[in-house]
């Protein structure tokens, strides 16, 4: 995948974040707050934007880290994806994926640690 594309992806996952945290702090405060999930939808949107800044960097500087970069954005996906559908649907059984997202996460800093190049 070209570094352009790279860089869009992670444009993306950035104003997904933004958007999400304005949709949350707004329109969908009330509900979120009268299911007890605010907390959860607030830990998704600070998960993900610093993860999506996290993917910018990546895709400007860290070309020899593309593992690093596909384990972050599945950690966005799974963590925060779980947490928001969570959120909105209020089925808690979806907190169960939330950890692979988790992981995930880890997984990518840890490739950052361990990588040959950066």
């Amino acid at each position: 995948m070209s570094r352009i594309a790279l860089l869009r992806i992670a444009a993306v996952f950035c104003f997904v974040a933004v958007a999400l945290g304005a949709f949350g702090a707004h329109a969908l405060k009330a509900k979120l707050e009268s299911s007890g999930m605010l907390d959860a939808w607030n830990k998704a949107v600070l998960y993900h934007l610093v993860h999506a800044v996290a993917l910018l960097a990546l895709a400007l500087y860290g070309a020899g880290n593309r593992a690093a970069y596909l384990l972050l954005a599945a950690g966005i996906l799974f963590f925060s994806g779980s947490l928001y559908a969570m959120a909105l649907a209020n089925v808690r059984w979806l907190g169960a994926i939330t950890p692979l997202g988790g992981l995930c996460f880890l997984a990518g800093w840890a490739w950052l640690v361990i990588a040959p190049k950066l």
